[in-house]
């Protein structure tokens, strides 16, 4: 069938020519036939149909390859196809008639007339087939592509005999009617459009491709109970997280998949295709409004210049490599101590980038050798330091290695960037940098005041940018409670009030980005991080996502914190705030100056106790430098501003360990 394709289009289409042509003739002649085509009265098959045709089918058939009608697939056929049609139709008359004209001046005795002996009915009926039989090529040929979409879409039965999953559509707009259309092309995909949900009044009980508009939004949850709906499909391109997470809190509980379709900007074939049909996940629940750039700005930092990521295989670190690998750098070098990583995203970017020289290094940021090697060879003009170790509990577990990546880590890049001569280091710090309750918090605040003492003495500005949890990066809580869902459960949260900030990889470095071309050097710039989201939500939401039921599907478990572990993050430390800069999700930090001279003495001495085994008198140092760090502090902020939604209905249990610990590994942060 594929081989022949081709022949086998064109022999229809000129059956179809054949049969409008004939149809034309039974018109014009009150549908007067006898099946002796020698016999009188009206003996127009043999001495004018033939003839005719054998003008016609030539003539309709270029007309018709010329116009590309015959590439087109009939099972996809729309009102472009009828125009082309149409077109494609009028031509062919056009031209047919010219030709029978310019025929019958010189062949009269073969074609004869249509009426001899009443010329001006042979007017007539000439006039008569022509129009009928434009007419008839077009119905014709339309109703064979639209009954092969018929029965593609409505007679070939589902495969296998399995139950069609029933669907609601949320909008009633040109996405929601472009994406029935396709659930009906794609019937052996298995799903049954059960109605529509608007709230525009006007399309209220309306019917689009006879499919019900049954009612409002807010009646998404009584609908699918009512109607046993297994998926709920979002037809809104432009649905922002409030919106998103408005329609799945409503659902909590039923047991219904959440789908939704690309935006408008992803939709390039103007088509919305099952497999364009995607998983609603949390960062359309969490996520925020798009960033926008001094694209002039970034350009001036980074396009044509040498530009250098630490951590570069990370999932900040390799986002900002895409996004710096967009503004043209003349080099772009991927320091990273993990080959893996560094193989997989040197790979993305030649692929994304083939005119991008790529410089990657397989590098540990603690080897000051290596490290001061790389950027005298390359002499970057920015630097963007990602590597770091963020993990609480492993650090709180490993306070040495914490001392060691994270502080001398950071001096080795920062005192190598002075050397080479880069203009601006960008280092990415975190939120748990404010009056820290970890050791992993409070060495990035130490590793925070290093660089700020240097840019006070050496020509090379250095910024840090702070912002909190990111969704998605590799160990953070949403891929853990993914693979927990997936496992059956149970979905395990530290404490029912904790909170989080949260970001979505491209904007947090985005933002980096933006911050990094601010200031002169020694800010400390803050993210603006939105709304905070209380963990346990973030684990009924993803639950709900998943077409499962919270505390009936899968069990809740909360295991209790572990050390170093805070409720809430905090934005600036007692006494400080937070201002106000040209961008509106970039804040900058009004902190106080540090006597560099000692912050050094206090590195110094915690260098010399990282491999050792006194944890308390690296606790003790660490105390010295930050005396906000408070490591057994209880929460001082009060939770009465963000109460949890209710877990009623959801089971729930508090697991401990023998010492009444929380085990490490039960509850991601």
């Amino acid at each position: 069938m594929v081989k022949y394709r081709m022949t086998l289009v064109v022999t229809a289409h000129a059956a179809l020519f054949a049969a409008a042509l004939l149809a034309a003739f039974l018109l014009a002649y009150n549908f007067r036939w006898t099946f002796n085509i020698y016999s009188v009265p009206h003996p127009w098959f043999t001495p004018m149909f033939l003839p005719l045709l054998a003008i016609a089918l030539p003539i309709k058939l270029m007309v018709f390859w010329w116009m590309r009608q015959y590439q087109g697939t009939w099972r996809y056929v729309g009102l472009r196809d009828l125009y082309g049609v149409i077109s494609a139709s009028f031509i062919s008359s056009f031209l047919l008639i010219l030709a029978y004209l310019g025929v019958e001046n010189l062949y009269d005795h073969f074609f004869g007339r249509l009426l001899i002996d009443h010329p001006r009915d042979v007017a007539l009926r000439e006039s008569s087939v022509f129009l009928s039989d434009w007419a008839a090529t077009i119905v014709f040929v339309s109703a064979a592509r639209v009954l092969v979409r018929f029965y593609y879409e409505d007679v070939q039965p589902v495969r296998g005999g399995e139950p069609r999953k029933r669907v609601l559509i949320v909008g009633a707009g040109d996405a929601g009617e472009a994406l029935v259309r396709e659930l009906r092309r794609m019937r052996p995909a298995g799903y049954e459009c059960v109605g529509f949900l608007d709230d525009d009044v006007v399309r209220l009980h309306g019917r689009i491709h006879d499919v019900e508009v049954l009612g409002r939004t807010s009646m998404l949850g009584e609908i699918c109970r009512a109607k046993q709906i297994d998926e709920v499909m979002i037809a809104e391109p432009e649905a922002g997280p409030r919106r998103m997470r408005g329609l799945v809190e409503q659902c909590e509980g039923i047991g219904v998949r959440f789908r939704t379709i690309p935006a408008v900007s992803e939709v390039i074939t103007g088509r919305v295709q099952i497999s364009q049909i995607r998983d609603v996940e949390i960062t359309d629940l969490l996520g925020r409004e798009p960033v926008q750039l001094d694209i002039e700005r970034i350009g001036e930092i980074l396009h044509d210049r040498v530009t250098l990521v630490t951590g570069a295989g990370g999932s900040i670190g390799s986002e900002l490599c895409r996004q710096i690998a967009a503004f043209e750098p003349a080099r772009l070098v991927l320091v990273e101590q993990a080959e893996n990583n560094l193989f997989e995203i040197d790979r993305e970017l030649r692929g994304a980038f083939p005119n991008l020289t790529i410089v990657p290094c397989v590098a540990d940021i603690t080897d000051e050798r290596r490290v001061r090697s790389i950027f005298l060879r390359e002499r970057p003009a920015a630097v963007f330091h990602a590597a770091a170790h963020k993990h609480v509990p492993m650090m709180e577990l490993n306070v040495g290695e914490a001392i060691k990546n994270n502080i001398r880590g950071t001096m080795t890049v920062a005192n190598a960037a002075v050397e080479a001569g880069v203009e601006k280091m960008v280092m990415i710090s975190t939120d748990k940098a404010v009056n820290p309750t970890s050791i992993m918090g409070c060495s990035k605040r130490v590793a925070e005041l290093y660089v700020q003492g240097l840019n006070a003495r050496r020509a090379t500005q250095f910024v840090t940018v702070r912002f909190g949890n990111v969704l998605g990066s590799s160990g953070s809580v949403v891929p853990i409670f993914r693979e927990q869902i997936r496992a059956g459960g149970p979905v395990t949260v530290t404490h029912p009030d904790m909170v989080r900030f949260f970001m979505t990889i491209p904007e947090a470095a985005q933002l980096v980005l933006q911050a990094g071309t601010m200031g002169n050097g020694g800010e400390i710039y803050v993210l603006h991080m939105g709304d905070p989201v209380r963990i346990v939500d973030l684990a009924r939401d993803m639950i709900t996502l998943s077409g499962l039921r919270p505390g009936t599907d899968i069990e809740i478990v909360f295991a209790g914190r572990r050390p170093g572990e805070k409720l809430y993050e905090e934005l600036s430390n007692v006494g400080e705030h937070i201002g106000d800069t040209a961008h509106p999700k970039i804040g900058i930090w009004k902190h106080r100056r540090e006597d560099h001279e000692a912050v050094q003495r206090g590195i110094e001495r915690l260098l010399s106790l990282a491999d050792g085994s006194d944890e308390e008198a690296i606790r003790g140092t660490f105390k010295e430098l930050v005396p906000e760090f408070q490591p057994d502090a209880e929460e001082r902020r009060s939770h009465e501003a963000t109460k949890p939604r209710s877990h009623e209905g959801t089971k729930v249990k508090i697991r401990r360990g023998a010492s009444g610990e929380a085990p490490y590994g039960l509850s991601p942060e």
